[in-house]
């Protein structure tokens, strides 16, 4: 078994931030007065609403149907009556269509819900089939619909299947936590990929901070000749896609092109245990581990919490909110979306919800670009931050996408690192939106 420490060229190397957090063992935390649940969970076509107001729901019942190949159903977290059937506020900023349904305590269980069998005498398509309609989408934060990345098209060839277990992001820890309660259904959900695919290879990759995650991790697949841990250096961004694929495989993958065009998927190992979850119990997916972490919250927490319940609901599970609060962040502080209503529900993506005092959310004055180059020097993706930063600012964005601009996966490492602060990332998501914007008006 190789321990050899694995990596990218370039990253950065922020505080983790994960002492509140990593050794609090999960907890379930308690449904709302309410639950929230958006029909756009994931990446792709958003869902039709199956119920109407006044239905009543139960755990685990589909109340969403995907309208596409390329979308997710959505199920119920809770049981209850449905009280409003429309458009909601979700995490991304915008109104989503929703269904809002009042709890009734009985966490009633749908009376489909059943245990699938077992990996080794399902069919490839059995499995395939029990991902796609539990609703199982990549949760480490992309929410691309699982059974769609385990559906590769023909001619493209997949010989390796990795596990992101980096979680490489400052303060959150679920994914570590996973790992080291319940690394047996992270072991069992890589081997129902790997019998879906017909790929012979896996790979499970964590970063090297997690010593106890991988020592658990490695007594799980010891029988398992086709599964190895992958060692990886803590450095950011460590669990981007294709850093992770260089870092295990050396594979790169072609500017525009994804993971399937060098023959590997890769998955989150949270997703991995869904499916586990799903094939054993038969439960679709309708619950998340979410760490709750920052200055501005009184007990940072991992907490097990139903999708719809909302921010409010969950921050006031650890306490509540302490001091002089700045700002509140879906996610990790260099990746996340910062929210400015708590009203919001807990969806697929949320992997953490981080709250920040004022003063440790406040940013720094930004000054002039001094061409010193840092932003080139840590960029994973090999751009050129400062150029495309500038050509933006003239509005030049035909320079912009030939410099790929496009090509940025917006880890924020160039705003990180630049002495004189200037929001290298943000101008850069603009150029994206605007680039792409233009490609469809050409289309």
């Amino acid at each position: 078994m190789d321990f050899k420490l694995l990596t990218f060229k370039g990253g950065i190397y922020p505080p983790h931030n994960k002492s509140a957090t990593e050794k609090k063992p999960i907890k379930d935390a308690k449904e709302g007065k309410q639950v929230i649940i958006p029909m756009q969970q994931h990446a792709g076509a958003p869902c039709k609403p199956l119920v109407s107001k006044g239905d009543y729901v139960k755990v685990g019942q589909r109340i969403g149907e995907p309208d596409g190949f390329v979308s997710a159903p959505v199920h119920s977290s809770v049981s209850g009556t449905v009280t409003s059937v429309g458009p909601m506020l979700h995490p991304a900023g915008q109104r989503v269509m929703s269904v809002v349904i009042e709890p009734d305590g009985l966490n009633a269980i749908d009376e489909g819900i059943a245990p699938k069998g077992d990996i080794d005498t399902l069919s490839p398509n059995d499995i395939k089939s029990i991902i796609q309609e539990s609703g199982i989408v990549g949760l480490g934060g992309g929410v691309f619909p699982t059974h769609v990345k385990l559906s590769p098209p023909e001619g493209k060839k997949i010989d390796a299947i990795i596990l992101n277990g980096a979680e490489c992001e400052p303060y959150l820890t679920a994914d570590h936590r996973l790992m080291l309660e319940r690394p047996e259904d992270v072991v069992y959900g890589l081997r129902a990929m790997l019998r879906a695919t017909g790929v012979k290879r896996g790979y499970i990759g964590i970063e090297n901070n997690k010593k106890d995650a991988i020592e658990r991790i490695r007594k799980c697949i010891k029988d398992s000749p086709n599964i190895e841990l992958k060692v990886l250096k803590t450095k950011y961004p460590q669990g981007a896609e294709k850093q992770l694929i260089y870092a295990i495989t050396k594979r790169v993958v072609p500017s525009g092109g994804l993971p399937m065009d060098v023959g590997v998927i890769v998955n989150n190992v949270g997703t991995a245990a869904a499916i586990a979850e799903a094939i054993k119990t038969g439960m679709p997916l309708i619950q998340r581990i979410v760490t709750v972490a920052g200055d501005g919250v009184k007990e940072p927490q991992n907490l097990r919490v139903k999708l719809g319940t909302t921010f409010k609901d969950v921050i006031n599970q650890c306490g509540g909110m302490v001091g002089d609060v700045g700002k509140i962040i879906m996610g990790g502080p260099m990746m996340g979306i910062a929210q400015y209503d708590l009203n919001v529900p807990v969806i697929k993506c949320t992997s953490g919800i981080l709250v920040l005092s004022r003063q440790s959310a406040s940013l720094p004055e930004q000054g002039p670009c001094i061409r010193c180059g840092k932003c080139i020097t840590v960029c994973p993706v090999n751009l050129m931050p400062l150029l495309i930063s500038q050509y933006i600012l003239d509005d030049n964005f035909e320079q912009a996408e030939k410099h790929h601009a496009l090509d940025c996966i917006e880890c924020g490492s160039c705003s990180y690192i630049c002495p004189a602060k200037r929001p290298l990332l943000q101008s850069i998501r603009v150029a994206k939106g605007v680039i792409m914007a233009n490609k469809k008006k050409c289309n």
